[in-house]
């Protein structure tokens, strides 16, 4: 009875996603993000110099509007480079191949900052979904949809030890007016918001608590605690 309820409410779809995200890409990827960094660093010293950036940026638009290309998104991101290939046999593909793309983000004062940044792909699906008669998904089902990814992969990763500051999920909601540098402008906020962290811990200070990012309180849905979909889990996840 309850899965008839959660299937009729789409409420394990977004779930799904997350716990498939985490699975079969994030928990295998993540582990070696910062030492892609640190080979990319040793070669070259000048970028990215803030330790606390050398992590993987997930974006995660509330739209579920993923651009193929982050230039396209906002001309103010340029790619510069792939990190260190990560190769794999997995699910019978031999020598599979895992990447992240670095990029420079320009800031308004003209200064480039560096970082791996990507989309969570699984919001294409919630996208095409959307689009499609079949899964019969309105706009707003979509958000809530993509509210509960986003809140789900949070607590995901939250209790991932594998997984532990290697990643930044950047959740936004794009403004009702479009904005050319809206991207770029939310993606270097987050990494002043880390450069700050890694100056107060090299000071001894209490780092800032930023008061404008987009965290879970802000991100609700109308549904109860007791209608969500539960982990096969026994430990309190």
């Amino acid at each position: 009875e309850m899965s008839e309820m959660s299937e009729r409410s789409k409420q394990n779809v977004a779930h799904g996603l997350a716990w498939s995200y985490y699975i079969g890409y994030l928990k295998i990827v993540l582990p070696r993000v910062k030492k892609s960094m640190e080979e990319f660093s040793r070669v070259n010293p000048n970028l990215p110099a803030c330790r606390k950036t050398w992590k993987l940026h997930i974006l995660v638009p509330l739209s579920c509007d993923v651009y193929d290309e982050l230039e396209k998104a906002d001309s103010n991101i340029q790619y510069v480079t792939d990190l260190t290939e990560t190769t794999l046999a997995r699910a019978g593909t031999k020598k599979r191949v895992y990447k992240h793309s670095l990029y420079a983000i320009r800031d308004e004062e003209n200064q480039l900052w560096h970082c791996a940044v990507e989309y969570a792909t699984p919001l294409q699906s919630l996208y095409a979904m959307s689009q499609d008669e079949c899964a019969a998904f309105s706009r707003e089902e979509r958000l809530e949809q993509a509210k509960l990814f986003y809140r789900t992969l949070e607590e995901i990763l939250k209790g991932s030890k594998e997984c532990a500051d290697a990643y930044r999920l950047i959740a936004y909601e794009e403004p009702e007016e479009a904005e050319s540098h809206f991207l770029s402008r939310e993606i270097v906020w987050h990494l002043q918001q880390e450069h700050h962290e890694e100056v107060t811990v090299l000071e001894g200070s209490h780092p800032h608590t930023p008061s404008t990012t987009l965290d879970s309180a802000e991100l609700n849905l109308q549904i109860s605690v007791s209608d969500l979909p539960q982990p096969l889990r026994t430990d309190g996840f």
